[in-house]
């Protein structure tokens, strides 16, 4: 799944990393309001991050309860696949997870 864009959503903001390869970043990492400001920022960035892979990257993030809503909701509503992650299941240890 190349390429992908990270979030880590935190209250009102979220930090960014673009992944244009497995292991291989794209610029530096930086926040971004969950404001309407913001969220164009974050589209700025997309669509920058797609012209320079030439595919339409992937957005992952965890579930945050209510706090990743605006994001959701911008993300549906510019159609932008995405991945929302349930943080119990990402952060399960590997071990735990091939115990039967």
């Amino acid at each position: 799944m190349d390429p992908v864009i990270g979030l880590d959503i935190a209250k009102g903001e979220s930090q960014v990393q673009a992944f244009l390869q497995r292991k291989k970043t794209y610029k530096q990492s930086f926040k971004f309001a969950h404001d309407l400001q913001g969220l164009n920022v974050f589209y700025q960035f997309y669509q920058e991050v797609e012209q320079v892979s030439g595919q339409p990257p992937a957005v992952i993030f965890e579930s945050t309860g209510h706090y990743h809503m605006p994001v959701l909701q911008f993300l549906e509503n510019q159609d932008i696949t995405y991945y929302l992650i349930n943080p119990v299941i990402s952060y399960e240890p590997e071990k735990r997870a091939c115990a039967r």
